[in-house]
């Protein structure tokens, strides 16, 4: 059952289509929204605003951060020479760290807030990291095509082994799928304001025809995938 609804899932995202991500009972217990980041588009985008709640971030793996010197936003931080940032170190109570990077626009944006130019700096996004190796100067090609800070926030992934997040397992999906390794993903929330419980993640799953996944399920596939 779990191996047809990860096959499912891959199938949806290189459709273009969203599907729903749980991570983990006793974990942030929390589904998001994950799109494949070269599919996204404006009505996508408007999706996740509306239909999510959360905050839409974009991932990338720390093999390609590295190939650009994309850091961890903490790191910065903590090596920053403003005092400020000594006393605002983060404890992370469902992990070992956040995933946070840099945020950015894509130079053609004017404000890039809108649904159309947010959608826009996460597909370029997708399509650059996608093409990374073929670039002489990749930080410099990076630099020609977006700007920082901006609208979209960049998480870098660990990878499996080291970290079990939406982070991590939205880009696994992503990648066993062929696609760009880059997903867009957001938290869903109840009219509560809290996170959506996982019965009521189903519950719209099921209106909306979404495939829903768990994380060990996705870790379960990733294991078999990467052998």
């Amino acid at each position: 059952m779990a191996v047809t609804v990860i096959k499912t899932a891959i199938e949806r995202l290189r459709m273009g289509q969203p599907v729903l991500l749980f991570d983990a009972e006793g974990r942030e217990e929390e589904t998001d929204i994950v799109i494949a980041s070269e599919h996204m588009t404006p009505e996508l985008l408007r999706f996740m605003r509306k239909d999510g709640g959360g905050l839409i971030c974009v991932t990338v793996p720390s093999s390609h951060a590295k190939i650009l010197g994309l850091p961890y936003l903490h790191d910065l931080f903590r090596e920053s020479s403003y005092e400020i940032f000594r006393y605002l170190q983060p404890e992370v109570r469902y992990d070992t760290k956040p995933a946070f990077s840099i945020t950015i626009n894509h130079r053609s944006n004017y404000t890039g807030i809108p649904d159309i130019e947010r959608a826009r700096t996460v597909r370029e996004f997708a399509l650059f990291i996608k093409n990374i190796e073929s670039y002489k100067n990749p930080k410099m090609e990076f630099g020609t095509r977006f700007v920082a800070p901006g609208h979209v926030h960049i998480l870098i992934s660990s990878g499996l082994k080291n970290r079990q997040g939406h982070t991590e397992l939205s880009t696994a999906l992503v990648e066993m799928a062929g696609l760009a390794p880059s997903a867009s993903i957001v938290e869903m929330l109840g009219d509560d304001g809290y996170a959506l419980s996982k019965k009521d993640a189903l519950k719209f799953a099921e209106k909306h025809k979404l495939v829903f996944v768990e994380g060990k399920d996705v870790m379960e596939a990733w294991e078999q995938w990467s052998e």
